[in-house]
């Protein structure tokens, strides 16, 4: 998440930035930086970043996309996700994988 903002919001040069198209759909939910979900023909370009994370992106909220800078922005993110029921924990154990 940290490198979409940092992306929408120009930190990076936009040459060497993935493309991220900008949604021009005003809904009531969601935020004001929505992002647009390219439609694609192949599965495989179904995985890229680029898709992958249009949904996370904008399903956050308007007060935490529009942060003036990283830091604010980081600090918003964990405010809103700290009472989500699914969390990341890389010290799991992986079972099932079947090899």
């Amino acid at each position: 998440m940290i490198e979409v903002y940092k992306t929408v919001s120009g930190k990076y040069d936009s040459v060497i930035t993935p493309t991220l198209i900008k949604s021009d759909k005003h809904r009531t939910r969601g935020n004001n930086l929505r992002l647009q979900k390219s439609n694609v023909k192949y599965d495989m370009r179904k995985l890229y970043f680029t898709n992958r994370i249009v949904d996370h992106w904008n399903s956050l909220p308007n007060w935490v996309v529009t942060a003036s800078n990283t830091k604010i922005f980081k600090t918003r993110l964990d405010q809103c996700w700290q009472h989500q029921d699914i969390m990341y924990d890389f010290r799991a154990q992986i079972h099932g994988t079947g090899s």
